[in-house]
């Protein structure tokens, strides 16, 4: 069995759908994995055989305010996971983040490149990397600009202020790979089913910045909006982000044989499939 820890969530929700039968999950009202007796009481109960975190506290700028939540949530709570997984003989899943590089490399980040977070939620996610290696099992997947039904994301945020602007500023000197949750699944399925161990990036291929992200939104959705450029340092966030953090996914190609489609194409199923609201 495989036990997905914030079921309910964007990429939970996905990971449900892609191991089916397979898969059990829990959510904040059945486990607090910022509690070790929680963790190891649910762990104990159900013996899974791997367990996919796809928990974590992900609003980057409150983070920044929050900072003991952060690392509660995105750092500790993967030690309990990790020492929980270890004791019954399980895998354990860490997903990841870009954020834990400051983008200043100039080239797509391979695996094995220096983390050097900008934030406190890249130090967080890098923290819960670190706690990851107290289970020698263990699978860690980078993803970043994740969006996907059922939560919180960018393109649905695009989508609710073109209901009530014709004109927006979006960011222009941000770049990466906006990532469909639901290949981000996949992606794990694939490493899981091959046996893949250590640490992994999966993103959907190719990259934009934020803004030409958004204007693929509109173009896909059929909205005239004017998305205009503006600078980070115009925009004014309390967090800190890497300008250039694309990650590079030939390890996931070349060991779980597992190329994410072009971004543009995962936009435009996930419109496609978006319901009605």
């Amino acid at each position: 069995m495989i036990l997905v820890v914030g079921s309910k969530g964007m990429l939970g929700q996905e990971l449900m759908k892609v191991f089916g039968d397979a898969a059990r999950g829990v959510d904040i009202d059945d486990i607090d994995i910022t509690d070790l007796v929680s963790v190891q009481r649910v762990l104990l109960t159900l013996k899974p055989r791997i367990v996919i975190n796809a928990a974590a506290y992900t609003d980057v700028d409150g983070c920044q305010t929050e900072v003991e939540k952060a690392m509660q949530v995105n750092g500790e709570g993967v030690a309990y996971l990790a020492l929980g997984t270890k004791e019954i003989g399980a895998k354990l899943v860490q997903v990841s983040s870009d954020y834990i590089f400051d983008g200043k490399k100039g080239a797509p980040y391979l695996e094995d490149d220096l983390a050097s977070p900008l934030s406190i939620y890249g130090e967080s996610k890098l923290a819960g990397e670190m706690n990851a290696w107290f289970n020698p099992d263990h699978l860690i997947v980078r993803t970043q600009w994740l969006y996907g039904h059922g939560g919180k994301n960018f393109v649905e945020t695009m989508l609710k202020l073109a209901a009530e602007k014709d004109e927006l500023s979006v960011v222009d000197d941000q770049v990466g790979s906006p990532t469909w949750a639901y290949d981000l699944a996949l992606a794990v399925k694939a490493l899981l089913e091959k046996g893949c161990s250590g640490t992994y990036h999966a993103a959907n291929s190719g990259s934009v910045s934020w803004n030409g992200f958004a204007k693929e939104i509109f173009r896909l959705a059929g909205l005239d909006i004017k998305v205009n450029p503006m600078s980070t340092q115009e925009l004014g966030r309390p967090a800190p982000r890497p300008l250039y953090s694309t990650l590079d996914c030939s390890k996931l190609a070349q060991d779980a044989g597992v190329t994410l489609q072009p971004w543009q194409q995962a936009l435009e199923r996930y419109l496609e499939q978006r319901p009605a609201r």
